[in-house]
């Protein structure tokens, strides 16, 4: 890819942990939501989809997994847009996108068009909200990342709790085509969060210091250089693998305890609990991969929520009755919390600041093939085997041996190399001070002088907030 001057997020700032992030945080609760619950909760409207174009149950769902599709599947797309204009002029644009699909797509003929506009434009502008919302929340948080990260991600259940009803609320007065209006009008809130996302000013430079910043202020549009980090190899690996069996268990929980012979309000109800639950899990989860002892260990305890939600689908397999529906709703909620608290906090850990922005994006898409492969081979092994005791095994083996992929990856390939160069450091480092003691008077004469005229030129700075009138709000 070409090089050109980007917005990656000035490398000397240091992140303010608060003030304006705060703001920041608020919007990526907001985009969080609407990204994660938007695709589930139209499926409200497919009743009266199927009724009014005479198409199955399955044409419809088309609907949410396009979306979905397009939220993982454009992340290279997304990274290289962020490099090159930033976060903010991105978000707004993505706001406009997703908006103006569902407005279009309330005057559609046929389904067809449903899947240009509410799929296809709807799910591009959700994308270029959500990728350039996380990107931002690293910038501003580094020591409370994550707590912010689970904070954020409590976004999905509460929105999925809201606009569930709201879309039947909705369709019950207007219609799918009033509905489909009005949820348009919601998502330009979209572009209020985007406004939100002020970048971060650099310290001010002395002339001496400005000619060297203004030659390294090019960068690719696309970083494939992450790939030659072992880390982030072994991470996308094991999220792929995980995403085939972590969104199985949702879709078919409510078929599974109506197929157990119980009515459809009491089968709803098992996601209603599961999203409660969800709502706490994260931020707690947040709290607790916040603590001095447990952050530098994040990677394992992203693993045993892995294992956590791989043993409590196997669990769910055995289940008779709806107390033990319930049961398992309880505790996959709890371990899926986790999982989603956790996921990008463990890849901002082993990426960094610099390179998330291309990181994140080529993640997304390795998931995307997984995620369209995962409910549909799931739903074909029910369709053979009429029993849904081996969709949620295969779910559980697939998400464990995720976490097994992770852990294992990254206690044998990555701590050991990493030992290595710690010596080349700290040779380098001893050599250093070898010659600083055979500097001569005036070396270290000149030394200070430089260091006294440094600090009178660049004073100690946080990192300031632009505030010129191109980037308030």
């Amino acid at each position: 890819m070409g090089a050109v001057v980007a917005d990656d997020g000035p490398s000397g700032v240091k992140a303010p942990d608060g003030g304006w992030g705060w703001a920041v945080l608020f919007g990526c609760f907001i985009i969080t939501g609407f990204s994660y619950a938007f695709p589930k909760a139209v499926s409200v409207f497919f009743k009266e989809l199927i009724r009014e174009f005479g198409i199955g149950y399955s044409d419809t769902a088309w609907i949410s997994s396009i979306l979905l599709a397009m939220l993982y599947g454009t992340g290279p797309l997304c990274s290289v847009c962020v490099n090159r204009f930033g976060c903010r002029p991105v978000m707004l644009v993505g706001g406009l996108f997703a908006s103006m699909g569902m407005v279009i797509a309330s005057f559609c003929t046929s389904i067809v068009q449903i899947y240009l506009t509410a799929g296809v434009i709807t799910g591009l502008g959700l994308a270029l909200n959500f990728q350039p919302s996380l990107i931002m929340l690293n910038r501003y948080f580094d020591k409370r990342r994550p707590l912010a990260n689970g904070l954020s991600a409590a976004g999905s259940p509460v929105f999925l709790c809201a606009l569930s009803p709201l879309g039947q609320i909705l369709q019950h007065e207007y219609g799918w085509r009033g509905g489909f209006l009005i949820l348009g009008g919601m998502l330009l809130n979209c572009c209020v969060c985007g406004a939100l996302m002020r970048p971060l000013e650099p310290p001010k430079k002395s002339d001496a210091t400005k000619e060297p910043a203004e030659k390294k202020a090019k960068k690719k549009l696309l970083d494939f250089s992450v790939f030659k980090d072992g880390g982030f190899v072994i991470y996308t690996l094991a999220a792929s693998i995980m995403v085939l069996g972590l969104f199985v268990p949702p879709v078919f929980v409510v078929s599974y305890a109506k197929d157990l012979g119980y009515q459809d309000t009491k089968a709803a109800f098992l996601l209603t609990i599961l999203g409660f639950i969800d709502i706490f899990a994260r931020p707690i989860c947040g709290m607790v991969a916040g603590l001095k002892w447990v952050r530098p260990r994040c990677v394992y305890l992203f693993s045993f929520a892995m294992i956590f939600n791989g043993f409590t689908d196997l669990m769910g397999s055995m289940s008779v009755d709806y107390g033990g529906l319930v049961v398992f709703c309880i505790f996959f909620g709890i371990s899926y919390g986790m999982v989603g608290a956790l996921q990008f906090e463990v890849l901002m850990a082993i990426v960094g600041t610099q390179k998330f922005s291309s990181a994140i994006g080529l993640v997304l898409l390795a998931e995307a093939m997984a995620v369209l492969i995962g409910p549909p081979s799931a739903g074909k092994l029910l369709d053979v085997t009429r029993r849904y005791m081996f969709v949620f095994i295969i779910a559980g083996i697939e998400v464990t041996t995720s976490a097994l992929v992770l852990a294992l990856g990254n206690f044998f390939c990555i701590k050991k190399k990493s030992e290595e160069p710690h010596t080349k450091e700290a040779a380098a480092e001893r050599e250093e001070l070898n010659k600083s003691e055979d500097k001569t008077p005036e070396d270290a004469k000149v030394d200070s002088i430089e260091v006294e005229q440094f600090l009178k030129d660049e004073p100690e700075k946080n990192g300031e907030v632009v505030t010129n009138p191109e980037t308030c709000v």
